[in-house]
């Protein structure tokens, strides 16, 4: 424990690590608060796996057509929100069910970023980082976008936190009361989206799941008031990153990885807490 401390203190690795870490559990816990409450953790995956379509265009055209300035990070933001609308618009306006449009998302969205992968000449490492997570290469660049995040969604949170806890738990009450349930469920589809992508940097397309819901689901279980659920998903996230580097560094296993099995052993002890 001593020595990893000290390694907090000398190694830029995982000092950039944990300030990542740490600014993703913040997004993560609130807006994962939402998904958990409104039931929609498929869709954030569906979004998730959706994002490798957008990542391997951009690739492909940066490569092939020498457009340098398209990262495969921009692609993911487009595929992200486009996946988000797409949704949102079967639901409400062709009542569709869910499930199916989140596996054809799913579905398509890895096939196009299979597909143009396959045609871009070179090793596409950049893809292969997403995938996994690239955690321990985080740049200040990085953290900069991160906590930018982390002030968007507390910024939209307390402005909008009483709209969204309205259509998270009664859409007919809310749209009773005067709100704009369509748009609003535009809106907090398209918050997840962002976070997604953001939260894909740190444990990539394949773990972030457990990073967004997780922490959520497990303050859920000590209370029900959103508001609480936050912070304490908020600190749950937090723990898990100590947790995850923790084990990282003593076992020299991928941090991504460790960070989102950290998250699921915990989420397991609590089951069998609650049980016992």
């Amino acid at each position: 424990m001593i020595e990893l401390f000290t390694a907090l203190f000398t190694s830029h690795f995982l000092k950039m690590a944990l300030l990542a870490s740490l600014g993703a559990s913040v997004a993560g816990g609130i807006v994962g608060s939402y998904v958990v409450v409104k039931r929609i953790v498929f869709i954030s995956g569906s979004i998730a796996h959706s994002v490798l379509g957008g990542m391997g265009v951009a690739l492909y055209l940066s490569r092939v057509y020498q457009l340098t300035w398209i990262k495969p990070i921009y692609g993911a933001f487009v595929a992200s929100i486009l996946s988000a609308v797409l949704i949102g618009w079967i639901r409400l306006y062709y009542r569709q069910r869910e499930d199916t449009v989140i596996a054809a998302l799913w579905a398509f969205g890895m096939s196009i970023g299979v597909i143009f992968t396959s045609m871009t000449p070179g090793y596409n490492v950049e893809l292969n980082s997403f995938l996994v997570g690239n955690i321990l290469w985080t740049s200040k660049a990085d953290l900069y976008t991160l906590f930018t995040l982390d002030i968007l969604v507390l910024l939209v949170s307390f402005f909008f936190h009483r709209r969204f806890l309205a259509i998270c738990f009664d859409e007919d009450q809310a749209a009773l009361q005067g709100q704009n349930v369509k748009a609003l469920y535009f809106f907090l589809l398209t918050l997840v989206a962002i976070t997604v992508v953001l939260l894909i940097q740190v444990v990539g397309v394949i773990l972030v799941i457990s990073l967004l819901s997780l922490p959520a689901a497990i303050a859920n279980t000590f209370t029900h008031r959103l508001s609480k659920v936050m912070l304490v998903a908020v600190l749950i996230g937090m723990l898990i990153s100590f947790c995850g580097i923790f084990l990282s560094s003593a076992l020299n296993w991928p941090l991504g990885a460790t960070l989102s099995l950290s998250a699921t052993a915990l989420y397991l002890f609590n089951l069998i807490r609650r049980k016992g």
